[in-house]
């Protein structure tokens, strides 16, 4: 059986050495892709696909072109968020408009920083104002958060992601860590993986550091007390960072990663669930998932590769790898539910310490897009509990 990509070699463990992730596919993005039938709305990001499109300038967007001697048309369209033509070009713009207030009620402060010089990689920290760090008796809990987007759209900045940042963070009480990470089809998994794991090391890097960002440094935070909590596709990072990383994550000290929440993961396989197969949600359906593994899984994989489905053929029998706590959280009404609910059971008949929790009714995103719903506050109140009996 081929060994997932993310699984770190017990050698490499005793060593202390930072696991290597597979390289990244990077192909002219041309596939076969069909004519999407359908014009959907994801959080205020409407999906399409259309036959004819006029050719994006280079102002003020990021271009990739390959020249192949034709005239390009669109065959993938995200809303004019990102396109890909027919010749492998694609187009994402800047210029993504919101009609979602921003919430903050001043308790939680935030700030950007660059985590990855490399990649140009910024995340953003949100620190509540409620708990005094000037005392050497309190410190900040630390949560991960990876944002959702179907590995292709999403960012920290976007109003969805903040708010949710700004609620985490007073809520729990805790540093909030939200990084971006590299989207496809311009860089197609597991780059997204990879930067993951970049921004744990980011924060293993402050925590040694005495000259690191203030916010994270000085004992103001406890290294000993993080989580990693991953929504919709960052939940499906999260997950791969839990098998990579392992127990006790030593190789991250002085980081120790004590469980993982995984909001809604975006898993994916060849053959349907029943949700899947069920009725489109308000935002979501069928064809913009099959849309987001295409666009971004390597080329010529299919659902069932090991970075799309836990339990695919040529994954990594979980049965073989010690993990630390998992919760997963999802909506009763999602296409997703299913997938989260299988994967929840899977690990829990393995004798995985894990936990499942289903909001009826509730569709995707539901947490995220709004967080101060009284659904989302029992969401908090689930976390907080997860956290507070994992953290020793």
């Amino acid at each position: 059986m081929t060994q997932s990509p993310f699984t770190l070699k017990r050698k490499e463990k005793e060593k202390k050495t930072i696991p290597a992730f597979s390289t990244p596919i990077h192909t002219p993005f041309l596939l076969p892709f069909p004519r999407p039938l359908a014009y959907i709305y994801l959080p205020y990001l409407a999906i399409t696909s259309i036959a004819n499109h006029h050719l994006p300038t280079e102002k003020g967007n990021q271009i990739l072109v390959a020249k192949m001697g034709s005239l390009p048309h669109v065959v993938e369209d995200c809303g004019g968020v990102v396109q890909l033509f027919s010749d492998g070009t694609i187009y994402r713009s800047k210029d993504i408009g919101f009609p979602m207030p921003i919430i903050n009620d001043e308790s939680v402060l935030f700030k950007d920083c660059l985590f990855d010089k490399t990649y140009n990689l910024h995340l953003r920290l949100y620190k509540p104002t409620s708990i005094s760090l000037s005392s050497p008796t309190k410190k900040l809990s630390i949560i991960l958060y990876l944002h959702g987007g179907g590995f292709c759209v999403g960012t920290r900045e976007w109003p969805n992601c903040h708010n949710c940042c700004l609620k985490l963070a007073s809520g729990l009480n805790a540093l909030v860590v939200a990084p971006d990470y590299r989207l496809a089809p311009e860089h197609r998994l597991p780059a997204a993986m990879e930067d993951g794991l970049s921004a744990l090391q980011w924060l293993q890097a402050q925590g040694l550091s005495d000259k690191g960002d203030a916010w994270v440094n000085g004992g103001k935070v406890d290294y000993d007390q993080v989580f990693v909590l991953g929504d919709s596709s960052g939940g499906n990072i999260a997950h791969h960072l839990a098998v990579q990383i392992g127990v006790g994550s030593t190789w991250l000290a002085p980081v120790r990663v004590r469980g993982y929440i995984l909001l809604a993961p975006f898993f994916g396989g060849v053959a349907r669930t029943k949700s899947e197969e069920g009725p489109s949600e308000q935002l979501l359906n069928l064809e913009i998932l099959d849309r987001f593994w295409r666009l971004s899984m390597p080329a010529g994989a299919s659902r069932d590769h090991p970075l799309a489905n836990p339990f695919g053929p040529d994954s990594l029998n979980l049965e073989l790898v010690a993990l630390d706590p998992i919760m997963v959280i999802v909506g009763g009404c999602e296409l997703l539910r299913d997938r989260g609910e299988g994967y929840a059971r899977r690990l829990k008949e393995m004798g995985k310490k894990i936990e499942y929790v289903e909001f009826e009714g509730k569709q995707h995103g539901f947490f995220t897009n709004d967080p101060y719903s009284e659904a989302s506050e029992e969401v908090i109140q689930v976390m907080k509990k997860f956290v507070l009996e994992n953290c020793s």
